[in-house]
């Protein structure tokens, strides 16, 4: 992708709608992968466990309500970004834009890991003996994906000419 006006230069739009796209898809890769898919965790299976139905019911509706918020998040990035692509001085960078969405992944991860994993303690990443390492492992990963974010949009304002904006 292209800049759209080489004269007006303003990628703050685009990054702001990729962060949060990322979080929203940051959101649904946790859920569908660690809930769905390989079930290690469901939202409050370390203080609901899944021994009976009645909390299996209940860790499907807050896992449900964890979807439908990642659903909000991705849908607010989509019109974030329509809203973007509307503006002649918002340049059309891939580089700034995955690595936008990257932030927001990771961000995704260092914020529900420290606040679900950590201090509220209602799932762990994959509970057993070895769940703080996969824990910390998790907000390293996030942690890792929001670093690289940062470096390929700095790496891209340099080639743009654009600064820190």
């Amino acid at each position: 992708m292209e800049a759209k006006s080489t004269t007006l230069n303003q990628r703050t739009p685009l990054i702001i709608a990729g962060i949060v796209l990322g979080l929203g898809l940051g959101g649904f890769v946790d859920g569908i992968l660690l809930h769905q898919l390989l079930q290690w965790h469901h939202m409050l299976s370390n203080i609901r466990p899944l021994t009976s139905v009645a909390n299996e019911d209940l860790n499907m509706v807050w896992d449900g309500l964890f979807h439908a918020f990642d659903w909000l998040l991705t849908v607010a990035g989509i019109i974030l970004l329509w809203r973007a692509g509307g503006r002649d001085d918002v340049p059309w960078s891939s580089q700034t834009f995955i690595g936008s969405i990257l932030i927001g992944a990771g961000l995704f991860d260092v914020v529900e890991g420290l606040i679900d994993h950590q201090i509220l303690g209602i799932h762990h990443v994959k509970p057993g003996p070895n769940q703080l390492a996969w824990d910390l492992g998790f907000l390293a990963f996030g942690s890792v994906l929001a670093v690289i974010g940062s470096i390929m949009i700095k790496k891209d304002s340099i080639e743009l000419g654009t600064g820190d904006r």
